[in-house]
């Protein structure tokens, strides 16, 4: 069989295929959760040659150029884009499976119509006819957007962004929906007085008021979720390493922030209170608006602080966490749920120990009210892959309701990040068409294509109300 064959690729039964091909490859995509740039997407941005859309910022390769003993020179480091691409190209054939591999050739694929395998030998080619493809109208981002049928994509943006991109974008007549998502992780910046300052002045410029106590701080981050909410936003998202637990007070909350203010050492205890005080006063927010609230939760960040200091982050240099995670979010959610606070909530974990403890979470929280409210999130980062993603649909079917599942996302910071939605459809429609052909879910292709359908787009759309 041919490598990545169209008919057939992950699709290992008569239904499965079907159900792709018939119901699931043409589904429009709706990526809720990315980290594409809105300054790029309201400019309508356009790239050089391949090396700059392709290896700018994609610490995925990063890491797999590192791991094949590339130097750092060739991968954020100043050699030119030839060069960068020709390592790329020379690092590739040894990453038979991994899904970069499949991504990779996808990507070739789907938009420059490249089918050639990459490797040191091919490279020139394949630079030549992607950089051909670059210089075409119609590859920019407005025309990626479009060729792929994205109809949503919301971005990732902290309270103190005056979000003028996003405002440039609704102006712009752009067909796809963009939008902000309020991510305030450097709210609980307590512990770091220097960077927690730096973000209270930008937020203090941006809602154009002083922050001086506690009160002032939720009253601009209350403005800013005002903000967000008018220009279409109706998700938050959160990147821990676990939910806070400790419970705290306005007093307490209140004598915390001051000391962080004062340049004072701020306890793991008094950070850990402050940032739950925070994460009930988002959930109230959020709860309050109608919106979801998004849970990242489990890695271990910057783990190689030598790396990390000379590039910064989101470099390469996190990994799967091994916090226990259970407790901690049972603590919070309940919390919530007790004042009749609780938003539509999508759980993603890290490590994979996790899954059925997530999994089966969502269900002790359900209150009838929507379907699917509290969801358990597609396969995230680590788990982003193929056996990630069956173990992710398999824990949701054994303990919840799959079909009520808002299915994929790209949480990419790549405009060639697309195909992953095909890699998913194709999973999935392989996990139900074989179960189907094994006589393990009905014959019934009406009731198998509205599942797909659903999990491809129709959920999601409903769910958040696009």
């Amino acid at each position: 069989m041919a490598y990545l064959d169209e008919e057939s690729f992950l699709l290992q039964s008569p239904t499965a295929r079907r159900l792709f091909h018939e119901v699931a490859k043409d589904q429009p995509i709706f990526d809720y959760h990315c980290h594409l740039s809105p300054a790029e997407i309201a400019t309508n941005h356009r790239w050089n040659n391949l090396a700059d859309i392709w290896l700018g910022g994609d610490h995925y390769k990063w890491r797999l150029l590192r791991a094949n003993g590339i130097d750092e020179e060739y991968i954020t480091g100043s050699a030119t884009p030839r060069e960068k691409f020709q390592a790329w190209a020379e690092t590739v054939p040894y990453t038979l499976r991994n899904p970069i591999h499949h991504w990779t050739h996808l990507e070739l694929r789907r938009y420059f119509g490249i089918d050639t395998i990459l490797g040191p030998d091919t490279a020139d080619e394949i630079w030549e006819q992607a950089n051909a493809r670059l210089a075409e109208p119609d590859f920019c981002i407005h025309g990626i957007l479009d060729k792929f049928k994205v109809r949503m994509v919301g971005t990732t943006d902290d309270p103190a962004d005056p979000l003028l991109h996003h405002a440039a974008i609704q102006k712009s007549g752009i067909a796809t929906k963009v939008l902000p998502t309020f991510r305030p992780d450097k709210a609980f910046q307590v512990d770091q007085p220097k960077a927690f300052d730096s973000w209270i002045e930008k937020l203090e410029e941006v809602t154009d008021t002083s922050i001086h106590h506690v009160s002032d701080l939720l009253q601009a981050l209350q403005k800013r979720h005002d903000d967000f909410h008018a220009m279409g936003c109706r998700l938050s998202d959160h990147g821990l390493e676990r939910c806070p637990a400790l419970p705290c007070d306005d007093a307490d909350a209140s004598i915390i922030f001051d000391k962080a203010r004062r340049g004072l050492p701020v306890t793991w205890e008094e950070k850990e209170k402050f940032c739950f005080f925070l994460m009930v006063f988002f959930g109230q927010q959020d709860a309050s608006k109608g919106w979801t609230k998004q849970l990242h939760l489990g890695p271990f960040r910057n783990v190689n602080p030598r790396m990390s200091a000379l590039l910064g982050p989101d470099s390469g240099f996190d990994t799967i966490g091994d916090e226990r995670q259970g407790a901690s979010l049972v603590t919070y959610l309940s919390t919530l749920a007790n004042q009749g606070a609780l938003p539509q909530v999508i759980l993603y974990n890290i490590n994979p120990r996790d899954n059925y403890l997530f999994a089966a979470m969502t269900g002790a929280f359900q209150d009838g009210t929507v379907p699917g409210k509290i969801q358990f999130g597609s396969g995230w980062w680590f788990m982003d892959q193929k056996d990630g993603m069956e173990q992710q649909l398999n824990a949701l079917s054994a303990t919840g309701l799959l079909s009520r599942f808002v299915g994929m996302l790209t949480d990419s910071r790549s405009f060639l990040s697309f195909p992953r939605h095909e890699y998913f459809r194709r999973i999935l429609c392989n996990l139900i068409g074989s179960e189907a052909d094994r006589g393990e879910l009905p014959d019934d292709f009406e009731m198998l294509a509205k599942l797909v359908r659903d999990v491809c787009g129709g959920n999601a759309q409903r769910y958040f109300g696009f």
